[in-house]
């Protein structure tokens, strides 16, 4: 699993270096290919090849005139490119991306059980205050088992 989170620096190619324990977790479990992408253009998603091919899967087999997936599917390719981690670890996030989701300089990077984003530290930071944890989701996750 891919938990917790880092905060590191993007250098100035584009490049981020993965955090020791989800580069060795990664590698033991899914290799080095990734499709970077987004949703929404806030943030970049690190998906390890295996999980993102999971993904087309479902997709394909609702196909593309759902127009939830074709919604989806317009984002994810739009915002998205393979990329390899280098043997340094290092994973590029191409500049589309790059540029909408303000990743510059010190950057999050954080652990989604089966994926990785990507956010600039401060636009992470006013999401987590403009977003406070509620009752109401103690009491959501409480019903989960959680």
């Amino acid at each position: 699993m891919l938990r917790g989170s880092y905060t590191i620096r993007m250098d100035e190619k584009g490049r981020i270096k993965l955090p020791a324990a989800y580069r060795r977790y990664i590698e033991e479990h899914y290799g080095s290919e990734f499709y970077v992408t987004s949703v929404t253009g806030e943030c970049a998603r690190l998906y390890p090849m295996p999980e993102w091919l999971s993904i087309e899967e479902k997709l394909q087999s609702k196909g593309t005139n759902d127009m939830t997936v074709r919604k989806f599917l317009d984002r994810t390719n739009f915002f998205g490119q393979l990329a390899e981690m280098d043997s340094q670890g290092r994973i590029l996030v191409h500049t589309l991306l790059r540029t909408e989701a303000s990743l510059v300089t010190d950057v999050s990077v954080l652990g989604y059980l089966q994926y990785l984003e990507v956010w600039s530290l401060e636009k992470f930071k006013n999401r987590l205050a403009s977003q406070p944890y509620t009752a109401e989701d103690e009491a959501r996750l409480a019903q989960m088992g959680v």
